[in-house]
């Protein structure tokens, strides 16, 4: 069995309900107890009909997670916001529009103001996720030093409403679960020495309960296929792009 294809993907969240893990989305954990919980976060970056495969399989297994939209073509295409909230998915809106306004506040705000308002046409919008834009030279939370989000009606943002010293945060950046060395921004301070690289890895440590009672997932779902095609055009395209990520993350640390 291959890795980041939906079947594998299916058969590590079967693998979490199977262990008392409660899947939710990020709106969902807040005011939650749950002994163990998975929150379940998408950056729908581009390809949202990978988003919406993965919400449909998601939806089968009776679980419910956030996908987060860019405002950008490749990714803002309504049919599929539509779909997957009628799903019952959360909708939340991935900016990045210090990096479209190039660093100029005042022009971000207002390209931030307008793009939740597009994306409130097709879906309730009430948490926001920063995109990383790691080829750029701004980092999209910086908005917030000037502003703040709640005056817009949005209740959270990952990076500054959650605590990460109780919730491990895994992210599939580079292709897999250890790609910290080459990711640029999406990436937390680490206060746990639980490590896996592949999802069979975090399957074996979820059945053998050596993986976090309290998780935060982020994946990308263009990267997961059952498509063989689709699924060599994906690992060719980290292949590339890792390197050039490892090489900046180390010029920008």
């Amino acid at each position: 069995m291959r890795d980041f294809t939906i079947n594998t993907y299916s058969q590590l969240l079967k693998t979490l309900i199977d262990n008392r893990y409660v899947l939710m989305s990020f709106s969902d954990f807040f005011g939650r107890n749950s002994e163990k919980i998975f929150i379940l976060r998408h950056d729908v970056d581009r390809k949202p009909w990978n988003s919406l495969n993965t919400a449909r399989m998601q939806s089968e297994l009776g679980v419910r997670g956030t996908y987060y939209f860019r405002i950008v073509p490749e990714s803002f295409q309504p049919k599929y916001i539509e779909a997957i909230a009628a799903l019952g998915h959360e909708i939340g809106y991935h900016y990045e529009d210090l990096t479209i306004c190039k660093g100029d506040f005042n022009k971000a705000i207002d390209h931030f103001e307008k793009s939740l308002e597009a994306l409130r046409k097709y879906a309730p919008v009430s948490t926001i996720c920063m995109h990383g834009s790691p080829m750029t030279k701004w980092d999209n939370r910086d908005i917030w030093k000037k502003y703040s989000y709640k005056d817009y009606g949005i209740s959270a943002e990952p990076y500054f409403d959650i605590d990460f010293k109780e919730l491990y945060y895994l992210t599939d950046t580079g292709r897999r679960w250890d790609g910290d060395k080459v990711s640029i921004r999406d990436k937390v301070p680490s206060h746990h020495t639980f490590s896996v690289h592949s999802t069979f890895d975090l399957i074996k440590a979820i059945k053998n309960h050596t993986a976090p009672e309290k998780i935060m997932q982020n994946i990308h779902p263009e990267r997961w296929t059952d498509s063989q095609f689709e699924w060599i055009i994906e690992f060719s395209k980290s292949a590339v792009k890792n390197p050039v990520k490892k090489a900046l993350s180390t010029l920008r640390s």
